[in-house]
């Protein structure tokens, strides 16, 4: 189990909270995040007690991957260090402000709160915005633009992945209202949904909202064609369609040209769309090392020679030669009905 020591306690009856993490760092934070940092403060005033991540979990009714999350956070904003189970501590000298020691998945991982030396503060002007702010202000603007988009309050899911999008993945506000604003317009607003288009604006490295355009101008262009070929009109895709059109194009690597091709065939064959069909037909393709309409072509022309080298090689069955399995003896001869019926007497 991870064990998270807190030290230095202030006072023993209350939890003091500065004010630079209310006015800065709170209103931007989700709530379970703040309610990790506190109870993280509650406990630095009892050096005695061993808190785990599995106990901040079952005090705040949350999940211990919520708690990792809450660590994580603060650990990117600068208030929480991390330190290894038996390193040095550093000299009290060197005091600094509230800080925690969040162990992610580490055998042990020490949290020591420390206060930090208090310096001047200049006041800025009112017209002035610190960083901290300025992005406390945008982030506001994206969760009001994604309610605005989704048409509902914001649940705490959506707001994490919000978060995930803004701080981990560096999407910069306009590029996260226009991500919305693009799944929304093609009828997508699952949040599962809209991290996998983020995801995959990620790995192609898109950092504005012009890259973003040029990427799902391209993608959608690709999709349409799929939908069209298989007589689809007036709609987007569904999502495991989607699932389907970008493992065709990124997976197994076809252009659309060939994409087109299979759904044709399958529209040929059962006479109605089917994903499932067209997926047999390029997953064939694949294995046969097709890579362009040419190589399709000459598939076609090998099956063609063996079918016909096959219905050749059948054997030929003349029906007036053919006998059946009942007729296949040397019937009687009887000159007529007198003849049988005296044959008939004489053996009685």
């Amino acid at each position: 189990m991870t064990k998270l020591t807190l030290t230095n306690c202030v006072q023993g009856y209350a939890t003091l909270v500065e004010n630079e993490f209310i006015d800065k760092y709170m209103a931007e934070a989700n709530g379970e995040y703040v309610k990790v940092y506190l109870l993280l403060l509650r406990y630095k005033c009892d050096p005695s007690v061993n808190l785990g991540v599995s106990e901040i979990a079952d005090i705040l009714d949350c999940t211990e991957k919520d708690v990792n999350r809450a660590l994580d956070y603060w650990t990117k904003k600068g208030l929480l260090d991390v330190a290894k189970s038996g390193a040095q501590s550093a000299p009290q000298a060197q005091e600094r402000e509230a800080a925690a020691t969040p162990a992610k998945k580490a055998a042990q991982t020490v949290i020591s709160m420390v206060k930090k030396p208090e310096s001047p503060v200049t006041p800025e002007p009112k017209s002035a915005q610190t960083p901290s702010e300025k992005n406390r202000k945008e982030f506001r603007e994206i969760t009001h633009v994604t309610e605005l988009y989704l048409g509902k309050t914001l649940t705490k899911t959506e707001v994490e992945e919000l978060v995930y999008f803004y701080d981990v993945l560096g999407m910069s506000a306009d590029l996260i209202e226009y991500l919305i604003e693009y799944c929304v317009e093609n009828g997508h607003k699952s949040i599962h949904y809209i991290k996998k288009v983020a995801l995959s604006w990620n790995d192609q490295h898109v950092t504005t909202v012009k890259e973003a355009k040029d990427a799902s101008g391209k993608y959608n262009k690709n999709s349409y064609a799929v939908l069209n070929a298989y007589g689809i009109k007036g709609r987007a895709p569904a999502e495991p369609e989607m699932a389907y059109i970008s493992r065709w194009n990124d997976e197994y690597g076809f252009s659309p040209e060939l994409i087109v091709e299979a759904c044709n065939r399958t529209m040929n064959t059962i006479h109605q769309p089917s994903f499932d069909y067209t997926e047999s037909i390029l997953k064939s393709w694949m294995d046969k090392g097709v890579r362009d309409i040419a190589d399709v072509k000459a598939l076609d022309l090998v099956h063609m020679k063996e079918k016909a080298a096959k219905k050749t090689a059948a054997p030929r069955t003349s029906s007036r030669t053919a006998k059946s399995k009942f007729n296949n003896f040397e019937g009687r001869k009887y000159q007529d009905m007198d003849e049988l019926t005296r044959k008939l007497i004489e053996t009685r």
